[in-house]
């Protein structure tokens, strides 16, 4: 049974910071391929960022600069370190992986910017 749990998320004023978590158990390390996603109202899901194979990293254009994932493999759990928050960063936030074909996600945390 896959799980990926996540934390850290809440009320920011704008150019502040948040550092979510996501805790996976299960049979899936953290060295696979593992993504943060966000969810803003009205609007699709968007990938915000993912860290693959090797530790490799890319981020949308729109966090570049500002966020940083990362992953502690000895604790199977993945960050995204959020700097300069801005309002249009308000959405729930969830981490993601796949394997065998199957999509696994946790169930999100709630990141609000205020200005």
């Amino acid at each position: 049974q896959v799980q990926l749990v996540e934390s850290g998320g809440g009320l920011v004023q704008a150019g502040g910071s948040l550092r979510l978590s996501c805790a996976v158990s299960g049979s899936i390390s953290v060295s696979n391929v593992m993504a943060w996603y966000r969810q803003a109202p009205g609007k699709q899901r968007e990938l915000v960022a993912r860290i693959i194979l090797f530790g490799s990293t890319d981020y949308a254009d729109s966090v570049k600069g500002r966020f940083t994932i990362s992953r502690d493999n000895a604790k199977n759990t993945i960050y995204l370190q959020m700097n300069s928050l801005k309002t249009e960063d308000t959405a729930v936030y969830y981490c993601s992986t796949s394997k065998y074909g199957v999509d696994y996600w946790g169930q999100g945390t709630q990141v609000t910017v205020s200005s």
